[in-house]
């Protein structure tokens, strides 16, 4: 099976522990990772056979919806969502809320910069819209995309300097199981909510599989804080997706 992955640290987690479930079934994956938008264009275009996973509806809805006829979901493996959080140590009574990013006393002390991921990722774009809607270019922030690594280095960065940060982030990430973040209150929904991360394959694909590996796939809901785990095995205990997968399985957690 050619199996599509979004090439973040945790989409490789959630992929990993596909890729080793289906070896527990005979079944042989070759991967391929791309960005957000162009891992839905290798479903398009025939190239892939299956994307671990789409954040339906919110986040990646756009990209799925005109391949969806051509496709089933098989397994919610976890709930994601997209938040702007501060490091704990910044005061809850101070900054509690995306509003309060405009407070004075506030702007006096956070850092400029919001250093997000791609701009196809669905927390760049919901990213954008906050920073319109709030008006906090005006209090000189700055939303800025990179990499999943410039994202990290930034947010880890500031915490080692104890400087107040904005981190343009989601959930599950492992970043939640190193530090102690708070989420910041967004009333309009312009994070949007929770999504569903799906497993999503071609159907005539999913014709083919053994039936004891389409079954197993179907039971894969690790949920947000298992994947966290493994994405904290791969990012910071450096193990492959491949081998933090068959360590889940081996624990007994799935089947």
């Amino acid at each position: 099976m050619r199996l599509a992955t979004i090439d973040l640290s945790f989409h490789h987690a959630a992929a990993g522990l596909v890729m080793a479930t289906l070896a527990r079934h005979g079944v042989a994956v070759e991967e391929w990772r791309r960005p957000h938008e162009a891992a839905f264009e290798l479903l398009a275009d025939g190239t892939a056979d299956a994307l671990c996973a789409a954040w339906l509806p919110g986040s990646h809805g756009k990209y799925f919806e005109p391949l969806a006829e051509h496709f089933e979901g098989i397994s919610v493996m976890y709930t994601p969502y997209a938040l702007w959080g501060v490091p704990d140590y910044v005061p809850a009574e101070r900054v509690s809320s995306v509003a309060d990013l405009t407070r004075l006393d506030v702007v006096a002390r956070m850092t400029k910069r919001i250093q997000g991921i791609g701009p196809g990722a669905g927390i760049s774009r919901f990213s954008r819209e906050i920073m319109e809607a709030y008006g906090l270019e005006q209090y000189g922030y700055r939303f800025e995309n990179g990499s999943l690594a410039d994202c990290v280095n930034a947010f880890e960065q500031a915490v080692a300097e104890k400087r107040w940060v904005v981190v343009p982030l989601w959930q599950p990430q492992y970043l939640h199981a190193t530090h102690r973040i708070r989420e910041l209150h967004e009333p309009n929904g312009l994070l949007r909510g929770r999504d569903e991360a799906t497993l999503i394959i071609r159907k005539s694909t999913l014709e083919q599989l053994p039936v004891s590996a389409a079954d197993a796939l179907r039971r894969l809901s690790p949920g947000n804080a298992d994947i966290t785990q493994l994405d904290r095995w791969i990012a910071c205990e450096g193990m492959t997706p491949l081998q933090a997968g068959e360590r889940y399985l081996q624990r007994g957690v799935a089947d």
